[in-house]
């Protein structure tokens, strides 16, 4: 056999051995398997399962315990019953028997016949002192017939009530007989009535139990559906924020958990909108900020090269100015992306913050007057911080050139130093502008500004108090605004005051890592 000939029949063989391919599982039933797992299925239909399961056990339990309760209860009601019965029914023969004297007489024994008649599926037997029989119930006579049908009395002596008769004679009380009362098929002298109505019992518990289980069903659906829909919301706000539509909001108020979720995710993406707002914002600004000094730097470069300008001090003296601005420009941007990122080490030393300020006062006072404005200064003495001198230089520098830059030509300046019981206060107060309680809000969020056209002209870009409160933040401060529209505005840094006792515990710590106390030698 050759090769080829060969190849078909393998083929064949395998195609015999291998099971048929509706045998493996296919995806559609692993998917079908999978649906049908309690984690699988939805919140509502979970709850739904989850009320219904309740109601059932509850129902359950409930019928349990009331059918325990119920049975013997009922049992010792019925006995109770039949022993009342029985002791009337002796009672009243006795009571005929003390005016007949005969226990034979159908008369006397006509108790124990209407006992009978009045209840149903009752047996009654009426025997004398010597054990014969003077009535019999289950003895049923056809008269034309002439048969006798008998229905036994059960042999069982729990199943049977007996009373003495007892009268009243020479010797006092004396026993001429007695009744015998049983329940036809009953095992605990139950009538068959109420039989019945114990089974109608039963019927009517599983009944209501079928009838609150569907109504904690009912309930506990729309419990989960009015719990679902504002989820459903915030879900479908999320969604729609992922797809660029960052207007979409939940629109939830209230003051249970979920409508405050609702409240705390439109905050955030308002947050987020504004965001992408500044940013955008941004984009325009850095582009005209950077266009400006670059078409500048452009123009007058072609026109030394192409000879119209000559390349004398002067013009290179405004090339320089305009790449000194776009300097100032990238280094404000790249201070500030440095500082969110941490990228920027910062130095812990002891900080006379009274002397600090007044070196930058000294070297702003110039800048200060020619923008036609006065300045203050007043400082307490010996305020000691812990921290980067030079982030703190800056971001006092940043809050000064800030009010310079929104405070008219005439107005005026104050900066002091003040210390507290546990932080120190750098305080900027200008009487400029001022700001809104919406502007306060936003004033330290990267690259806002309150009037872009404004500050177009001063050549800011929104990025200097964002640089102030990075910094403070990491020296563990805030920054506190204060302002009115027109009235001047006031910027305060907080920084926690230098503890010379917890700087000596830390050093400390640092110095000795892992520091172990040598073991002692014995000499």
């Amino acid at each position: 056999m050759t090769e080829a000939e060969a190849k078909p029949r393998i083929l064949e063989t395998a195609e015999e051995v291998a099971p048929p391919a509706t045998s493996l599982p296919s995806p559609e039933r692993k998917k079908k398997r999978k649906r049908l797992r309690w984690s699988n299925l939805s919140y509502t239909t979970r709850v739904t399962l989850a009320f219904a399961l309740i109601a059932a056990m509850t129902a359950m339990v409930a019928i349990g315990v009331v059918s325990f309760v119920w049975e013997q209860h009922f049992r010792t009601y019925t006995a109770d019953n039949m022993n009342t019965l029985c002791e009337t029914t002796a009672n009243r023969i006795a009571a005929i028997y003390q005016e007949t004297g005969d226990l034979w007489n159908p008369e006397t024994t006509r108790p124990a016949a209407q006992a009978t008649e009045l209840t149903s599926g009752v047996g009654v037997k009426v025997v004398d002192s010597k054990g014969a029989t003077a009535f019999d119930s289950s003895v049923i006579i056809d008269e034309q017939q002439g048969d006798t049908f008998r229905s036994f009395e059960p042999r069982d002596k729990t199943q049977v009530v007996e009373k003495d008769i007892m009268v009243n004679g020479e010797h006092g009380r004396e026993k001429v007989g007695s009744v015998r009362l049983w329940v036809y098929g009953s095992e605990a002298l139950m009538r068959q009535p109420d039989q019945e109505f114990r089974d109608n019992s039963y019927q009517a518990m599983f009944i209501a139990g079928g009838v609150a289980i569907v109504l904690a069903s009912c309930i506990g659906f729309l419990f989960a559906r009015n719990l679902v829909a504002p989820i459903n919301r915030i879900m479908s706000a999320a969604r729609a924020i992922g797809d660029g539509d960052l207007s979409a909001r939940t629109s939830l108020t209230g003051e249970d958990e979920v409508a405050r979720l609702g409240e705390t995710f439109d905050a955030m993406a308002e947050s987020v909108e504004k965001d992408r707002d500044l940013e955008r914002r941004l984009t325009t600004d850095v582009a005209h900020e950077l266009r400006t000094p670059l078409m500048a730097i452009q123009a007058t470069v072609e026109a030394m090269v192409d000879g119209v300008y000559e390349a004398d001090e002067e013009r290179l003296v405004t090339v320089n100015s305009e790449i000194q601005r776009l300097s100032r420009l990238v280094n404000a941007l790249l201070k500030l992306s440095r500082l969110e990122n941490r990228a920027e080490p910062m130095k812990e030393e002891v900080v006379n913050v009274g002397e600090l300020i007044a070196g930058i006062i000294a070297t702003h006072e110039i800048f200060v007057s020619d923008s036609g404005l006065t300045l203050e200064y007043d400082a307490q003495p010996d305020v000691m911080v812990v921290g980067d001198a030079d982030m703190i230089r800056q971001a006092t520098a940043n809050l000064i050139s800030n009010a310079v830059r929104y405070t008219p030509e005439g107005g005026h300046i104050a900066v002091s130093v003040k210390k507290g019981d546990i932080m120190a206060s750098i305080a900027v107060r200008d009487t400029g502008i001022g700001l809104t309680k919406e502007e306060a809000r936003m004033v330290f969020s990267r690259f806002w500004r309150a009037d872009a056209g404004r500050n177009r002209e001063s050549g800011g870009l929104g990025v200097g108090l964002a640089v102030v409160k990075e910094i403070v933040d990491r020296h563990g401060g805030w920054v506190q605004v204060e302002g009115e529209k027109d009235k001047g505005a006031c910027f305060t840094i907080h920084i926690p005051l230098y503890d010379e006792d917890a700087s000596k515990h830390r050093r400390g710590s640092k110095k000795r890592p892992g520091h172990k106390k040598p073991a002692k030698t014995s000499r």
